[in-house]
């Protein structure tokens, strides 16, 4: 769907009609007694990291990552500070750690390039422990820059698209969008190289499971003629509810246990993540949870469907820091068919994902009887919001 409440679900196991972070507010806080995956392992004797984008509690809230499991953290805690590349400071748990040669109007410190070498630390300084490590980089995302080395190989190959322009004025134009796009996905190539040649050099490639996947669907506007083909021709993209929105590769490898080069066409989402990684460090996830672990599937056995799958993405009013009163936007799956309402107090449409991948033939006309009994599933799937508690940025300016 979105950042902050994608990964809410990664990190509750509720789903987005269940977690308390429904919308891009960013700063709203994971309450206290709201537990996390990170908690999970680490009470299961895992030493836990997170590197990159936080997004469920801002500074001076209850909702940091250290007061949720996480024994490390550097990056950034609120969504919109994410937006910048080139930040004077990130956090590093609760202080700031200012980047070198980011005092306006310096560019010199890429903000990823900090939180990849901090992960890759983690790693070298817990080889010989169980260790859980959270790496969420920020890029491809706008602002569209990165390091000229990346972009640079682009320039000539990749068209430019639209020019990047903001008018808030907060983040940098980018006039080269499709090549500076193109260098943020390399980037996360390298970095994933990285990764993965450190865990070899320790001996730890045989005996660590990976994912890799992304919080919500792409997005297709300014590049030219759609030219990444970033939601592999799925109907919509990021902050829909169609496909292109909503559904994304997940990749996972476990030398020994999942085989290589294989498929899966089980359905799961963001909130079987915490159940599963329980299941694999032999805890117990956290009762009343809606996902639940995917690991059966993973080492290719026989794995129950869900009865049903659940997103949705309410509209907030920032000025009375409440959701609005409408039934908001929101899917469900149930098997193969699929009930969209596209807008807030729309009419659903009705979809056969097995006949129908790219959701063009609304057959809600047609199975009216199976439309309807779809749309009190949807409506009886959540629970309203509460009231989000947004506190004073004060990295709102720290853009470089």
């Amino acid at each position: 769907v979105v950042c902050a409440p994608s990964r809410s679900s990664l990190m509750t196991g509720l789903h987005t009609g269940h977690t308390h972070i429904r919308c891009n507010v960013g700063g709203a806080p994971l309450l206290p007694e709201e537990r996390t995956v990170a908690n999970v392992l680490k009470d299961a004797g895992y030493n836990t990291g997170l590197f990159g984008k936080w997004g469920l509690g801002d500074i001076n809230t209850t909702g940091v990552p250290w007061k949720h499991g996480f024994d490390e953290f550097v990056g950034f805690l609120h969504q919109a500070h994410a937006h910048f590349q080139y930040p004077r400071f990130l956090y590093d748990n609760g202080k700031e750690l200012h980047l070198k040669g980011n005092d306006r109007p310096g560019r010199q410190t890429y903000a990823n390039d900090v939180m990849n070498e901090r992960a890759l630390d983690f790693v070298r300084r817990n080889k010989s422990n169980p260790f859980y490590l959270y790496l969420s980089w920020t890029v491809p995302h706008f602002e569209p820059h990165v390091p000229e080395d990346s972009m640079a190989p682009y320039r000539g190959r990749v068209p430019n698209g639209e020019e990047y322009v903001n008018k808030q004025g907060r983040l940098k134009n980018q006039r080269e969008l499709g090549p500076a796009y193109a260098g943020m996905v390399s980037r996360i190539d390298n970095y994933v190289a990285a990764l993965m040649a450190l865990l070899r050099e320790h001996k730890l490639d045989e005996d660590t499971l990976i994912f890799f996947t992304s919080d919500n669907g792409g997005v297709m506007g300014n590049f030219h003629n759609d030219y990444f083909v970033n939601t592999a021709g799925l109907r919509g993209q990021k902050t829909t509810m169609y496909e292109g929105g909503i559904r994304v590769p997940m990749i996972a490898r476990w030398p020994g246990k999942i085989a290589a080069g294989k498929t899966s066409n089980h359905v799961w989402y963001f909130p079987d993540f915490l159940p599963t990684a329980a299941e694999v460090a032999g805890a117990k996830a956290p009762a009343g949870i809606d996902g639940v672990s995917v690991l059966p599937a993973l080492l290719g056995k026989q794995q129950k469907a869900h009865e049903s799958l659940y997103w949705e993405l309410p509209r907030y009013d920032a000025q009375t820091k409440s959701f609005r009163k409408e039934k908001p936007m929101a899917a469900m799956r149930r098997g193969t068919m699929k009930v969209v309402r596209p807008k807030p107090d729309a009419a659903v449409e009705l979809y056969d994902l097995a006949a129908d991948r790219g959701e063009k033939s609304d057959l809600a006309a047609k199975m009216p009887d199976v439309a309807r009994r779809m749309e009190q599933q949807l409506d009886g799937a959540r629970t309203e919001p509460r009231q989000q508690d947004e506190p004073p940025h004060p990295w709102w300016e720290a853009r470089s």
